[in-house]
């Protein structure tokens, strides 16, 4: 086990596209650490960048106390699981599991030990004489890990591991790494697009943008003080309800609608952003802040969604699925006051902070 420790690490390609730029955090010894964003900001990069697949352009990688920035990626001492499996599909799951450690000349006894090792950690002794052919997806993905498990590196890098699972694999192959994480204590690098997956496997996040870190911290703390407009609207599903306009005497006008605010800290005029989470914007009985239109209602079982709009916002709202209104209804919201968010209209920076 490691930490990791990036210092201003910079990747820029030859066509002068900046991929990473001045990147500067530690990963804790232990850790399982998060890398999240959309697609193109940077995140796989970064993860390439720590095992020695892309050259940096400027910065230096360490792990532990080595620094290993122009080191090849077999002499890092870390372990890679891929989107793919990439598992030989003549091999059986053991000759898999302890393929990687023959090939660095390893004795069969401690090969035999190491696979059977990493099979009981992943509760595959059943299927070792199989071929990768006869288990199912999420069975082949703990086949992956369990190769790069058996290594004993000191950190995991792992590449969006599950984006090629159906809903239910992911679900129970995300709590396998989640437990796996746990039983190991080995120090993880984690790359996705997917909220859920951040949100629910991360110690901590790092959100990504462009090239740029916009947010590190706990995966709650990021839900709660989103530091941009960026993060405020990338994390969380549904999105964050956003209000542009001009605030004057405690009141937000903008796109025909206003909307009174609680106190904010700024200039009387100034355009700001005010955000609410779905599940703090309320549909009330009587007098509220704004009245909307219903558009669309998304029942999932145990809650339900309202879209609606008012003068020219689009709202979400999450409700309980019962007694729900009917779609044109006229309703009235109102958000939580102590829930809002704030943010300046031009730079996208929080307010409150």
């Amino acid at each position: 086990m490691a930490e990791v420790t990036l210092r201003s690490v910079r990747k820029v390609y030859p066509n002068g596209h900046v991929a990473i730029d001045d990147a500067s955090f530690g990963i804790r010894d232990g850790e399982l650490l998060v890398l999240v964003g959309p697609s193109g900001c940077g995140k796989s990069t970064l993860l390439r960048l720590i095992a020695g697949l892309e050259e940096a352009s400027a910065g230096s990688i360490l792990i532990g106390e080595r620094d290993v920035t122009k080191l090849e990626p077999r002499d890092r001492d870390i372990a890679m699981v891929f989107q793919s499996y990439a598992l030989y599909p003549h091999m059986t799951v053991a000759r898999n599991l302890g393929f990687g450690l023959e090939l660095r000349g390893h004795e069969p006894a401690e090969i035999e030990q190491r696979v059977k090792q990493a099979a009981e950690t992943l509760e595959l002794t059943q299927f070792l004489d199989r071929l990768p052919r006869q288990l199912s997806g999420g069975q082949r993905q703990r086949v992956a890990l369990g190769r790069a498990l058996v290594r004993h590196p000191q950190v995991f890098l792992l590449d969006e591991p599950l984006s090629n699972l159906d809903a239910k694999l992911r679900a129970s192959t995300r709590a396998e790494i989640a437990r796996l994480h746990r039983t190991l204590g080995t120090t993880m690098i984690y790359v996705t697009h997917d909220q859920v997956e951040a949100m629910t496997l991360g110690q901590r996040i790092v959100v990504l943008d462009k090239g740029v870190i916009q947010q590190i911290d706990a995966p709650m703390q990021i839900y709660e003080r989103p530091v941009n407009l960026f993060v405020a609207g990338f994390l969380g599903n549904p999105a964050m309800n956003f209000f542009r306009g001009r605030l004057r005497d405690g009141v937000l006008e903008g796109n025909g609608v206003q909307l009174r605010l609680p106190t904010v800290k700024v200039q009387a005029g100034q355009e700001i952003v005010a955000g609410v989470r779905p599940e703090d914007l309320h549909v009330v009985a009587g007098d509220g802040s704004l009245t909307g239109t219903v558009e669309l209602l998304e029942s999932v079982g145990s809650e339900a969604f309202i879209h609606a709009t008012s003068g020219g916002w689009k709202l979400i709202a999450r409700s309980s699925p019962y007694n729900l209104p009917a779609v044109g209804a006229r309703i009235t919201l109102q958000p939580a006051p102590d829930r809002m968010h704030f943010f300046d209209a031009q730079t996208g920076k929080r307010l409150d902070q």
